[in-house]
């Protein structure tokens, strides 16, 4: 590697940490912001910046906020009713894009850290129904289980999001367990 281009060197290898960012696609932005167009890289830096001054996690559904409640946990027009857990905060701003969604959500991130008690206390509040949109998987058909089996005491209707064969896949390019799914639950047209 050539010493004089140790701080380029830095940027690429920093940028390849990013996810879906292989050396190509990083030395590409690399060379862009510094060589191409300084300002862009200034911007950037300074978003990054912001963000991860004031970004955090919404004390109640543990979504992206910057503020201790999340625009969505504050927003009274959202149907108090129904729960929608997801894995991340990323799945949340997938579903709030496109509008497919106007419940409250919980954020389950990862089990270890999982605390239960503001999941209890959020259906306390009158969630008569829970919709789980997780990615299909054994792992996490047990820890919808899990959670069913902890809410017990609450009288909630679960869900989950369908899954199955996606549009325009040939079946030949379907795991077997999607395709498992979508013949057990066929619905009649």
């Amino acid at each position: 590697m050539n010493g004089s281009l140790e701080k380029f060197n830095k940027l690429v290898d920093a940028l390849q940490e990013l996810p879906t960012i292989g050396k190509k696609s990083a030395t590409r932005l690399a060379y862009h912001m510094v060589m191409k167009d300084s300002f862009v890289g200034m911007k950037i830096s300074h978003a990054i910046e912001e963000a991860l001054g004031t970004l955090k996690q919404c004390s109640s559904c543990g979504g992206m906020s910057e503020d201790e409640l999340c625009f969505i946990c504050c927003d009274d027009s959202r149907d108090e009713t129904l729960l929608c857990i997801v894995e991340n905060a990323k799945d949340i701003l997938l579903l709030e894009e496109n509008a497919l969604f106007g419940g409250r959500y919980f954020v389950l991130e990862s089990l270890a850290e999982f605390d239960f008690s503001k999941l209890e206390k959020l259906v306390s509040s009158g969630i008569n129904e829970i919709v789980f949109a997780l990615t299909p998987s054994i792992a996490n058909d047990a820890v919808m289980l899990y959670i069913e089996d902890k809410l017990s005491n609450f009288n909630i209707n679960y869900s989950k999001i369908a899954q199955g064969v996606p549009t325009g896949v040939s079946l030949e390019n379907i795991d077997i367990l999607s395709l498992t799914r979508a013949l057990t639950d066929r619905v009649k047209v």
